[in-house]
């Protein structure tokens, strides 16, 4: 049997004083239940409002997300393609002699949708207006392609698969600096080059697109997406945004290898051309389309996107938004850790652990094992029900949840819980610290709790917003992160909208090192201090 000053017999003693404490053992099931209970209060208080005629439904009575790629993967995939097909290996080059566009600068459209479509419509390009050549397994929405193509305001890129981006030469294209663009496919092998002479090629990428078909797409495309801009004050951030149109013109177009068919050419307006929905096209999408140019090519006008789908408010949920509740769960954690060193104070008792354990840092110690054990064991339990069971709650009121893969749904579940055992362990040596309860529980709060609401409340600036998720302890909170900042994409990405400035265990060890620094003064403190 251990003697009472070895460790394991003084992790068996705390572990003994918490279970027995039936205010202790209350608080820390309190926590489960409301990480738990308040991540399904927001789905569980939703309802989906449908349109009828008649007493019937005149549309599907759920929110549909965008489509997906073939990993499951969110994508906007929009643009206008003039293509033809390519059976086996071979290449497409085409030139791209002008590129401009245009976009509401006051985010919006002509009220009236019998005026013309562009009025008000500022010429610009927006920085990820794309024009170039496409490599694409059919026309369907979200397969894979390949393309080689100029932007706005970042260069020529190679493009693949919708999440991966690989930068050529920082160029902008116009009259007076034309550019050549050469897609060449070996199997399931795409190789993307760029020529400022149609001579002399550099390679810019290679992309491996699984299970190609013989037959695939090529053609020349044109996209833009929404112009946006955020707007920040006290009070939180807005952003303002407008669709777009790029256009580019191509000519030299030539296809090598075993080509068919005559080039499918979308009609100015078309639904081809919008967002492949029933109806005459308005804005933007009634002018796109593209129009045979000079030398045998086309002048294509596009508006969207062909890249990674971010989500927008009212569209969907994302993942994380099951663990809405984790800040309910995180106070009862943090006052039921506080109270295993406060209590012991207030009536003496520690004089008593003292005595039995001469061995000071050994006690802290003995007490953060077992308060950040029991703490990790209580939130690995209630995000493991928090996760699937608010997710079927939101697949029973019929919302959209956005993807996130196996691997980041079990980081999300052992991130929570890593995130309450280190803020008990903080609270511990807070209360440690500070020695009253009350003055511990609502420093911690103040430290964690307090910069994450106001981060994500919509209430400050956005720089302020992420300066509180960078440097405060509440950057812990982006263990939960699931949606991705896409460098491809312009988007609002503040705390507010999902998205944390620090990565998911980056932002954990930050709230680490805060805890780390508190339990150093705590154990130089209690090793010193006449208790």
């Amino acid at each position: 049997m251990p003697g009472r000053d070895s460790f394991l017999y003084l992790v068996r003693a705390e572990w003994t004083k918490l279970r027995t404490v039936r205010g202790w053992v209350v608080g820390l099931a309190l926590a489960a239940i409301l990480t738990v209970g308040l991540g399904m209060l927001g789905p569980l208080g939703s309802q989906i409002a449908c349109d009828h005629v008649n007493g019937a439904a005149i549309s599907a009575c759920h929110v549909t997300g965008p489509p997906h790629d073939a990993t499951g993967q969110e994508v906007d995939d929009e643009s206008t393609f003039v293509h033809r097909t390519l059976t086996g290996d071979g290449s497409i080059t085409a030139r791209l002699t002008a590129f401009g566009g245009k976009y509401f600068p006051s985010g919006g459209g002509p009220a009236d949708p019998t005026a013309d479509p562009t009025a008000g419509m500022a010429d610009g390009l927006q920085p990820w207006s794309k024009a170039g050549i496409l490599v694409k397994n059919g026309t369907t929405f979200g397969s894979a392609y390949a393309a080689v193509l100029a932007t706005g305001t970042h260069g020529v890129r190679m493009q693949y698969d919708y999440t991966h981006d690989t930068a050529g030469p920082a160029v902008t294209v116009g009259s007076a600096t034309p550019r050549w663009l050469r897609l060449t496919r070996a199997g399931d092998t795409l190789t993307g080059y760029d020529s400022a002479d149609g001579t002399t090629w550099t390679e810019i990428g290679t992309a491996r697109l699984t299970n190609l078909p013989r037959n695939v797409e090529v053609g020349v495309f044109a996209t833009s997406p929404d112009f946006a801009v955020v707007k920040n004050s006290f009070g939180g951030s807005a952003t303002n945004t407008g669709p777009s149109l790029a256009t580019g013109t191509f000519d030299q177009i030539a296809v090598t290898g075993q080509s068919s068919g005559a080039w499918t050419v979308p009609a100015i307006g078309s639904a081809a051309a919008g967002d492949g929905g029933p109806g005459a096209a308005r804005g933007p999408e009634a002018v796109a389309g593209a129009v045979p140019s000079a030398g045998g090519g086309f002048t294509v006008t596009g508006t969207g996107d062909i890249a990674p789908s971010v989500p927008d408010e009212g569209q969907g949920k994302t993942p994380e938004s099951a663990l809405a509740g984790t800040f309910g769960g995180l106070i009862a954690v943090i006052v039921v850790a506080a109270l295993t060193m406060t209590s012991e104070y207030r009536r003496g008792l520690i004089r008593v652990s003292l005595a039995a354990s001469p061995r000071r840092g050994r006690l802290l110690a003995a007490k953060a094992v077992v308060l950040g054990g029991v703490s990790f064991v209580v939130g690995l339990a209630a995000a493991a029900i928090a996760v699937p069971g608010v997710r079927a709650v939101e697949h029973s009121k019929r919302m959209y949840v956005y993807y996130a893969s196996t691997q980041a749904e079990i980081r999300m579940v052992i991130g929570t819980a890593a995130l309450l055992a280190v803020s008990a362990v903080f609270a511990l040596a807070v209360a440690t610290i500070v020695r009253r309860g009350a003055a511990a529980v609502a420093a911690v709060i103040v430290v964690i709790i307090l910069p994450y609401l106001l981060a994500v409340a919509s209430v400050l600036p956005a720089g302020a917003a992420e300066w509180l998720a960078r440097v405060t302890p509440a950057a812990a909170f982006a263990v939960q992160q699931t949606v991705i900042a896409w460098p491809q994409v312009r988007a609002s990405y503040t705390p507010t909208n999902g998205f944390y400035p620090l990565s998911p265990w980056l932002g954990l060890a930050v709230l680490c090192l805060y805890a780390a620094a508190a339990y150093a003064v705590a154990h130089r403190q209690l090793r010193r201090r006449d208790v």
